[in-house]
């Protein structure tokens, strides 16, 4: 790199959404601040997660509200005037953020590289970090920090939430109570598991002592879907979705034993407070987007899936195409990976 890290001052780091990739760029983050401690770092990030992330510490956020369009960009770069950042970290592939990035002002520009840089991120960046042939999304984010001479390159996360929404984690969910959380809903319903089948998984989970709670946000899918879960399942799931901040969602996700969620920002949530996730996948490889620590414990189809539609070699990221992938996870293989977490005295 053309800066000394050693002699960095102020970095920016452009990371806009969606929740599970923040999660992960906040790894990436606090490997920097172990190393560089005294290192100023401005964070322009989404609206939404900035509301999961606005008590992180040693770091001033600047809000991106994509709903203003247009103005969204020239308040960006009214919010930024007269500054000048040592380095950005330029961390998201969509036009979007290529076209925020030209708001901020900075000496060296650090995105991904060449085969990664897609959406016309190569233009606005001067240098890359090294590339990675099969990365999952948090590596990929770890070569940032690499780039600035970080060495301790292993994930650790510490999200605060306010001692409020600890306290109704732990009244909704006392310590020792044994609770399954079902995030059941992804942000595109096609990565919806079908409601039957989590009931399966709610019902045997309740069999085994556990409480069941269906989490969630306040999108009209999500109600539908736990309404659809509810109508299959025992009376005694207990539904909470559209009823916690997401601060107080992190805070029941550390509560629960187990969390089983698909591709959705939830399951990443879990990961950082070190909650045990069965995640399950078909529209994309759980290698590249999978919970980073339970990868283990993913249910997957996506293999068979890319092996039928596309014969040969794919990229990497391929996704899968498909409005019902979804319905070929069975639930015998999530019953076995709820199973295999649950303490042996209990799974017998």
């Amino acid at each position: 790199m053309s800066l000394d890290p050693a002699k960095i001052q102020s970095l920016c780091l452009l990371r806009l959404s969606a929740i599970g990739d923040v999660c992960h760029a906040v790894a990436m983050v606090q490997a920097i601040q172990r190393q560089y401690p005294q290192l100023a770092i401005t964070w322009v990030i989404g609206k939404i997660e900035y509301q999961l992330l606005k008590h992180l510490p040693g770091v001033e956020f600047v809000v991106f509200d994509k709903g203003q369009g247009w103005k969204s960009y020239f308040n960006l770069r009214r919010a930024l005037k007269g500054r000048r950042f040592d380095v950005l970290l330029h961390m998201q592939v969509a036009l979007r953020a290529t076209i925020a990035s030209l708001m901020i002002p900075a000496k060296v520009r650090i995105g991904f590289d060449r085969a990664r840089a897609k959406e016309g991120q190569w233009l606005v960046t001067n240098e890359q970090v090294a590339p990675l042939a099969t990365p999952h999304v948090l590596e990929g984010f770890m070569g940032f920090a690499k780039a600035l001479g970080v060495t301790d390159l292993q994930p650790k996360w510490n999200i605060p939430v306010p001692p409020a929404d600890t306290e109704f984690a732990c009244q909704l969910i006392p310590d020792g109570d044994k609770a399954l959380i079902i995030c059941a809903a992804a942000s595109k319903a096609e990565r919806n598991w079908l409601p039957e089948r989590y009931a399966q998984v709610a019902n045997h989970a309740l069999g085994k002592g556990y409480r069941v709670l269906l989490c969630g946000g306040p999108a009209p899918m999500e109600y539908q879907l736990a309404e659809a879960i509810l109508e299959h399942g025992d009376a005694r799931i207990e539904n909470q979705v559209g009823k916690t901040s997401l601060t107080q969602l992190l805070a029941l996700l550390k509560q629960a034993s187990i969390v089983l969620a698909p591709d959705t920002g939830p399951a990443h949530m879990a990961v950082t407070q070190g909650t045990p996730v069965i995640g399950l996948y078909a529209h994309s490889n759980p290698g590249r987007t999978g919970p980073y620590t339970c990868l283990d414990s993913v249910v997957s189809v996506y293999d068979e899936v890319i092996a039928l539609q596309y014969p040969g070699e794919v990229p990497w990221g391929t996704r899968a195409k498909g409005a019902h992938l979804m319905e070929m996870i069975p639930v015998a293989p999530v019953i076995a990976q709820l199973d295999r977490l649950l303490p042996a005295s209990e799974s017998t």
